[in-house]
């Protein structure tokens, strides 16, 4: 119980911004715990959209993502010379970032109209979106020892990233048929976070190249100093 207790006050320390330090001697119950939020998160997301595939109300869609993340994360910002920074470390971090998803739990088509069931999944999405982004912000700056142009690019760039693959890849099925049209019988509650989403998209297309042309200075600017 006092182990658990440690990690639950450890997970509440990083929700709420505030520094924290693992404890080693139980460092792999972390990651279980993390890896646990992660999958119960990811069946929760999915577990009423009846667009879903089966390896997605499985919840084996997000565990697999944050291994994922955390490797896109873990190699793009390893070239800006951040300061404890391992693929172990980034990984623990991710899978910590679990909870706020568990909004997209709640089955607000059940009890709500349709437009106002919309509503509520934008204001989860941007919910979501927000605090993890600030989580990470905080991460790089606290932890990694980033700041600057720094913080702002390897939080963005890997983000706009994957933004952009995943509206590639299409994994929601409903993208792309959003930004054609969709016919009355194909509406849902999450027909607005769809929206949402593709602006989201439109522009991370539009700021890849610049924080990518950010990207290469610094580390042109690193190895410049370094010499």
């Amino acid at each position: 119980m006092t182990k658990l207790m440690k990690i639950l006050s450890d997970e509440f320390r990083l929700l709420t911004f505030r520094p924290f330090k693992p404890d080693t001697a139980i460092l792999n119950s972390y990651f279980v715990f993390g890896l646990a939020l992660t999958w119960l998160c990811g069946i929760g997301r999915y577990w009423d959209n009846p667009k879903a595939e089966l390896w997605q109300y499985l919840g084996l869609g997000s565990v697999a993502y944050v291994f994922v993340l955390a490797l896109i994360l873990w190699l793009i910002v390893l070239p800006l010379k951040p300061k404890k920074w391992s693929y172990k470390n980034v990984l623990l971090f991710v899978s910590l970032t679990a909870p706020p998803a568990i909004l997209y739990a709640i089955p607000v088509e059940r009890f709500m109209s349709l437009e106002s069931a919309q509503s509520a999944n934008v204001w989860f999405l941007a919910v979501v979106a927000i605090w993890r982004v600030a989580l990470l912000l905080n991460y790089l700056y606290r932890v990694a020892d980033l700041s600057g142009l720094k913080v702002i690019v390897a939080t963005l760039l890997p983000l706009t990233l994957i933004v952009s693959l995943l509206t590639v890849l299409n994994l929601e099925h409903v993208v792309f048929k959003v930004m054609a049209g969709l016919e009355e019988h194909e509406r849902s509650a999450n027909d607005s976070a769809y929206l949402i989403l593709v602006m989201i998209t439109t522009f991370s297309v539009m700021a890849s190249p610049l924080l990518l042309g950010a990207y290469g200075w610094l580390i042109y600017k690193d190895k410049k100093t370094n010499n």
